[in-house]
């Protein structure tokens, strides 16, 4: 697990936030779970920790975000291509979450949109095409 990265989130409601994480494609893992936490993995080298907010605060001196009125953090999740990245907002936005709380962004080579959890912790699945990307930037370059 050494390259393995778990996200720490505050939480108001820990199982209507699991509930939420396992509609958008997490599992959760009892090992790390209980009433103050859930362990919701996204992949093998992503883990999102939600943490109840007071259970949270334990672990920083300093105040707790209210993500529904500040930006804390923006996580961006790389997906395989445009309809995963389509799907995973759909599913966010049944689940509870908001969807595209800005523009959709569509550069060619990027394609990526926004949702936030119902705590509103933002999220930005995007699909980039490495080689249309490469292409971009290179036809960018000053000559």
């Amino acid at each position: 697990m050494p390259d393995a990265v778990f996200v720490n989130l505050p939480v108001a409601d820990v199982p209507r936030a699991t509930a939420f994480y396992e509609a958008i494609g997490c599992t959760k893992n009892p090992q790390f779970s209980g009433p103050t936490a859930s362990a919701m993995v996204l992949s093998e080298s992503l883990t999102f920790m939600l943490l109840h907010r007071d259970f949270f605060q334990t672990f920083t001196p300093r105040a707790v975000a209210d993500a529904q009125a500040v930006t804390e953090v923006l996580i961006a999740l790389p997906l395989g291509d445009r309809a995963a990245v389509d799907a995973l907002v759909a599913k966010a936005e049944a689940a509870g979450g908001t969807g595209d709380i800005r523009p959709v962004q569509d550069m060619g080579f990027m394609y990526g949109r926004t949702f936030t959890d119902p705590d509103g912790h933002i999220f930005e699945p995007f699909h980039m095409d490495m080689a249309a990307a490469a292409a971009a930037m290179a036809a960018a370059e000053p000559a």
